[in-house]
């Protein structure tokens, strides 16, 4: 009897393992603690492509394997500190179905231009509503802290993200440790570096390493551009549990520009 229920703890582990909530698979971006200035409209688009994705999923989550994601996201610049945003997620699956993947709601804070010459802090706050295919739980927020350090050649910002489930099975056991993390330096009208993203599960029940999410990018930034924003990254996952090899862009304009931009903008790679 007693193996018998060793090997029960251990067929539920790993099944709850893959089932676990992992690292967004749309929105793949570290944020900086910059902020659209006030009355000023932003548009970014979010592509990536998990080619390698795992061929197997939890029903009703469909398998990553060949899905390929397009996000919009439109923002706001409220106040100095307070801009609005959202995403309107869609997904080509592997074969060859096109998908409304959810949306999410967003308010972010930030420390206002010029607070310091080289700190930048602020918290993001999201709101999401997701199907079932792409998210059992369904509902689920994110708080995403931000702490940010720049100068003209160099960007580090860490993101220790916590991700809850509003609903679903997923709820009861409490936020989920999400950490992202970036460093980068500037050649020229480039920043070339790295990101970090990861998965440990919940806090209150740490997943194992090989059942846990690592990812690291290799990445370029546009920053010679006014008004534009180009990311490129290449990923690769570093356990069992990553979705091998993500290629990703992101493509961001600034809609409208006002005077104050000119004095408060700071470059979203660089000051």
């Amino acid at each position: 009897m007693r193996v018998v229920r060793v090997g029960v703890v251990i067929a539920s582990t790993l099944f709850f393992a893959a089932d676990a909530r992992a690292v967004d698979p749309f929105e793949i971006q570290v944020y900086d603690g910059t902020a659209d200035a006030v009355g000023e409209a932003g548009l970014e688009l979010h592509l990536n492509d998990w080619a390698t994705g795992h061929r197997d999923a939890v029903a009703p989550v469909l398998p990553l394997h060949g899905q390929f994601h397009a996000t919009l996201e439109p923002s706001l610049g409220v106040m100095p500190f307070w801009e609005l945003g959202a995403y309107l997620q869609t997904a080509l699956r592997d074969d060859g179905s096109f998908d409304y993947a959810g949306a999410k709601l967003r308010s972010k804070f930030v420390t206002p231009p010029h607070w310091d010459a080289h700190w930048r802090l602020g918290l993001n706050l999201e709101l999401s509503l997701l199907p079932q295919t792409y998210d059992h739980d369904r509902w689920g927020s994110e708080v995403r802290p931000i702490v940010a350090w720049a100068s003209y050649d160099w960007l580090f910002v860490v993101n220790p993200i916590f991700d809850q489930a509003l609903a679903g099975r997923d709820a009861s056991a409490g936020p989920s440790f999400e950490p992202a993390a970036k460093v980068s330096r500037r050649w020229g009208p480039l920043a070339m570096g790295l990101e970090y993203y990861a998965s440990f599960g919940p806090l209150s029940a740490p997943l194992p390493w090989r059942s846990q999410e690592h990812y690291v990018y290799e990445t370029v930034d546009l920053l010679s551009v006014d008004e534009f924003e180009l990311n490129v990254g290449i990923g690769e996952g570093l356990t069992p549990a990553s979705a091998g090899i993500v290629a990703k862009v992101i493509v961001g304009y600034a809609i409208e520009t006002r005077p104050e931009r000119a004095a408060s903008k700071v470059s979203k790679g660089m000051p």
